[in-house]
């Protein structure tokens, strides 16, 4: 096919822009294709972007925080947001918008961190809110906190790596060597491709704590020195000490965390002052209000946002003799006021994305830091080597000044000064430099001497970083005396406080339906009408749809529970309250609409129970029939759809509800009729079992209907009444009234 298409294609010539090969169509595979140029996207993301790293920081926060930095802006004074913005677009790529979100989100203003890193001045918004946005990058200031320090501290030391930047006009870090375990310190979230991270923050003391715990002993409780987790925004946690050991082994699981509120009795209103890390105030607000409106609760007045300078505040003004206690454990039931946080601590550990426990998450960290001291102190100790070494032909020089000068006064070539130097003294080509370079004025004994007084102590400084080097314990002794320092430096007590899950009072939610008589009607069509007595005795013929027909007919309660059999082997659950009082003059409502059933699902019964006793008897046109306990469709959960309700291997003939067992007929294509007593097949409670045979059928007939005996109904029923499973028989002259039967 390409050869023929090359033949065809005219020659063109290049001066009217022809492009070989331009337009030819080339097969290729989609597998190859998605990995050649979708993974190096994916990688990138999970890489470069989403996931934390080892200290704690995703790229965006690194590159911010490193130019803070190299603006001096770890000391006091600020400078403009957009000034800071715009150094840092020379190591991020990205917009101006994207780096200045992300650096509100670091700020002290925000209130998203446990421990901010940026000093912030002006509006920086708030995490707890939806809709108070902060102030554009020319009205704010902000500087790095003195947290920082602990960040920067040895970066100059040789402690991490430097690359080029995007464009290789730059360097920056690939990690900060930071001097405590920020990872676990504050929250990180971040969303990839195939995968995402969740890291909820714990308090820094209790992390120091911890650390230095396990660098003691690698087998240490976790849950000595770490509580739980702590959140900025505080709130109650819900602990359970199964589930917490759980996300501290694995780096996965859940737990929940409740509002904390005060009750002012004297204005009879709910003060709500702290909120879960997951939920907003709006969001909040929006939900009691909808509640309000939807009659499910009705002990509230109003709810408004009083939140200002001083802090989150949403107010619910109580109705007279409200229990405050009991309303807020409905709320918490059903809105954001209690909220569930998942953990998924995912961090890049040697650029390869691993779930990490809290344990393996410190271990990593530890092995980090040890190479943070370790590269710190060689470098140390190189530079004290280098300075001693020039001391050292200083030294040499003591010996004769008069004798250097001399050298540098009879030199005649410039070049000649530093290798008469070395000749003159037994020194090497660096001291004589050292040396050559001394001025005029300090060409003295005292100059001299001040120099090289230093030689002993740096023969012991040297002495010591080399016993350093050569011991893990004096490393690990170093990181424990910094930790600790810095846990009682910068230490904050817990603000989110523990409910222990055992003493956690859990509201139940009991929808007041008011209860009494009803009388429901379903048609053939799946409409359904739901009317009171005293309706009914006043209505005249009920309204249908053309053709349709009523197929049942039950008095019930109210509060009764439905349930829908469908064509599809589902069953749709529904409340009568559900439905609204209605007359007979009306349509009704259209089941399959109202239920939300699948696009062509029809509904075929309907059964109504409040106690969910007794069984159901499902029979098919193969003949078969199965009785089911009807507490099989029981849930505890308010489930709407249960699949696979009953067997779909053979259409339904029909679907009847036993309370007790009773005396069934069935009615064959072939005109026979069958009469047996439901206690012959046994109950089962799968749903979707296959049953008994009940009707022996012959080929090509199946069952037409099943409907519950009454007695008279059949003159006489003993001819009817067979061992199961039976063919049946034919009804008779008299019993036909001399009619013949029709198919």
């Amino acid at each position: 096919m390409a050869g023929k298409r090359e033949k065809k294609t005219p020659k063109v010539p290049k001066a009217q822009g022809y492009i070989a090969g331009a337009g030819e169509i080339v097969e290729q595979d989609v597998g190859e294709t998605l990995r050649k140029n979708f993974m190096p996207y994916a990688m990138s993301v999970i890489l470069s972007r989403a996931i934390p790293e080892i200290d704690g920081f995703k790229p965006s926060h690194r590159k911010i925080l490193y130019t803070m930095y190299k603006m001096g802006l770890l000391g006091p004074g600020r400078k403009k947001s957009a000034t800071i913005v715009g150094e840092v677009m020379k190591l991020n790529p990205h917009g101006d918008t994207a780096i200045y979100d992300t650096m509100v989100r670091l700020s002290r203003g925000y209130e998203a961190l446990l421990h901010p890193f940026v000093d912030s001045k002006g509006n920086f918004g708030k995490f707890y809110s939806r809709d108070m946005a902060w102030a554009a990058p020319r009205y704010t200031e902000a500087k790095l906190d003195d947290l920082c320090k602990e960040l920067f501290k040895d970066i100059d030391r040789d402690t991490v790596d430097f690359v080029d930047n995007y464009d290789s006009t730059m360097k920056e870090p690939v990690l900060l060597p930071v001097g405590f375990p920020t990872v676990l310190v504050n929250a990180n979230t971040g969303i990839a491709v195939g995968m995402a991270s969740n890291i909820c923050p714990f308090n820094l003391a209790e992390v120091c704590k911890t650390a230095i715990a396990l660098l003691r002993d690698p087998q240490a409780n976790l849950f000595d020195t770490l509580q739980a987790p702590d959140f900025p925004g505080g709130g109650l946690l819900v602990f359970d000490r199964e589930q917490m050991g759980k996300i501290y082994e694995t780096g996965r699981g859940s737990f929940r965390v409740r509002s904390r509120y005060a009750y002012d009795k004297a204005s009879n209103c709910i003060d709500i002052t702290q909120i879960p890390p997951t939920a907003t105030i709006e969001a909040i607000i929006e939900k009691v209000v909808d509640l309000v409106k939807q009659g499910k609760v009705k002990e509230i007045a109003d709810i408004r946002d009083e939140s200002d300078l001083e802090g989150l505040k949403i107010t619910i003004d109580l109705k007279r003799g409200t229990d405050p206690d009991k309303l807020m454990l409905k709320l918490y039931k059903l809105t954001a006021l209690e909220d569930s946080f998942a953990c998924n601590f995912n961090v890049l550990v040697a650029g390869a994305p691993r779930v990490l426990g809290v344990r393996q998450l410190l271990e990593e960290w530890t092995a980090f830091r040890v190479e943070c001291v370790r590269r710190r102190t060689h470098y140390d100790l190189q530079k004290k080597r280098e300075k001693l070494h020039l001391l050292l032909g200083l030294q040499a020089i003591l010996l004769d000044i008069d004798k250097a000068i001399r050298i540098v006064r009879e030199t005649e070539e410039e070049a000649e000064v530093v290798p008469n130097l070395m000749i003159g003294f037994g020194i090497d080509e660096l001291q004589a430099e050292y040396v050559a370079e001394i001025r005029l004025r300090h060409l003295n004994r005292e100059y001299i001497l001040k120099r090289t007084e230093e030689t002993g102590q740096l023969e012991k400084d040297i002495a010591e970083l080399e016993g350093i080097l050569g011991s893990k314990a004096k490393v690990k002794n170093i990181i424990i005396a910094e930790l600790s320092d810095i846990a009682k430096k910068y230490g904050k007590p817990r603000r989110t406080m523990l409910l222990y899950a055992g003493e956690v009072e859990e509201a139940e939610i009991t929808q007041e339906v008011p209860d009494y008589p009803v009388h429901l009607f379903f048609s053939r069509e799946g409409y359904f009408k739901k009317i009171t007595p005293q309706s009914l005795r006043m209505s005249g013929e009920q309204k249908l749809k053309e053709g349709d027909a009523l197929t049942q007919q039950v008095e019930a309660t109210n509060t009764s529970e439905l349930l829908f059999f469908t064509d599809r082997a589902q069953v749709y659950k529904m409340r009568a309250s559900d439905f609204d009082d209605t007359k007979a003059s009306v349509l009704g409502d259209y089941i399959p609409a109202k239920a939300q059933m699948d696009e062509g699902e029809r509904a075929l019964t309907m059964l109504c129970t409040k106690d969910y006793s007794g069984c159901v008897l499902f029979v098919f046109e193969n003949g078969k029939a199965a009785k089911v306990e009807l507490s099989a469709y029981q849930t505890k959960t308010n489930r709407r759809k249960l699949l696979n309700a009953y067997s779909d291997k053979s259409p339904l003939a029909g679907v009847l509800y036993l309370p007790e067992d009773t005396e069934v007929l069935l009615t064959a294509s072939s005109g026979r009729m069958l009469l047996f007593h439901t206690g012959l097949i046994a109950q089962k409670s799968t749903k979707n079992t296959q049953g008994v045979q009940a009707m022996t059928l012959k080929k090509g007939q199946r069952v037409l209907s099943c409907v519950l005996y009454t007695p008279d109904s059949l003159p006489n029923p003993a001819r009817y009444r067979k061992k199961l499973p039976a063919l049946g028989a034919l009804p008779n002259g008299e019993e036909t009234g001399g009619e013949q039967l029709t198919m």
